[in-house]
């Protein structure tokens, strides 16, 4: 009889087990101390590593390249050159039908912006990716990323895109692709240099 008891005792402390603070195997800390020590019902360490937050090959840059950058900067030509267009051709249109009245009018708006839109982003979109592609090919060349290649691939766009317009403008379209990538390069080193000096001036006063 006490052994029919014991084995129905056993039984169901099978199918329900009981967690008691007793019990022998919930005596598991799940603290570190020195060497790391984890819970084996956990399987995550308790305290924050400071590890980056992204994984890269060993030795990989970890800032982005100008090939990571080009798409960013063709879908911002694209959606640029269609906005601007959109609101010349608004303008233009607005202009070219002050007789006109009702859904004629509303209907010619519309042509003039889609058209002076899609020309537009079309146009900003082709100066992206020829920009992108110089700008990729000469950090491939030189092994570097720096304002050298920003100003060379403004220049080299300019006068690609003008060069089936003459000599005179082809100059002119490489000057104005110049002129705008170093003031680009201005403003971004501006910027540069005004985080470095907050940086300088916050560590100071945190150090008195």
């Amino acid at each position: 009889m006490e052994k029919e008891g014991s084995s129905i005792k056993s039984l169901l402390s099978f199918y329900n087990p009981s967690y008691a603070p007793d019990d022998p195997s919930m005596n598991v800390s799940v603290y570190s101390s020195g060497v790391s020590k984890l819970s084996p019902y956990l399987s995550v360490d308790p305290y924050v590593n400071q590890e980056p937050e992204f994984i890269l090959p060993e030795g990989a840059n970890r800032q982005r390249g100008r090939f990571e950058f080009a798409f960013g900067t063709i879908g911002s030509g694209v959606m640029m050159g269609g906005t601007v267009g959109a609101v010349s051709g608004l303008y233009t249109g607005y202009k070219a039908t002050a007789g006109m009245t009702g859904n004629v009018r509303r209907t010619q708006l519309i042509n003039y912006m889609s058209k002076q839109g899609a020309t537009s982003a079309n146009a900003l979109g082709v100066l992206a990716v020829m920009y992108s592609g110089f700008g990729c090919f000469l950090s491939w060349y030189r092994d570097t990323d720096d304002d050298a290649n920003t100003l060379a691939a403004a220049t080299a766009t300019g006068l690609l895109y003008k060069s089936s317009a003459g000599l005179r403008r082809c100059a002119v379209g490489g000057g104005v692709g110049f002129a705008l990538a170093a003031a680009y390069c201005l403003w971004r080193k501006g910027g540069q240099d005004r985080s470095i000096s907050n940086y300088v001036g916050s560590s100071r006063m945190t150090s008195y």
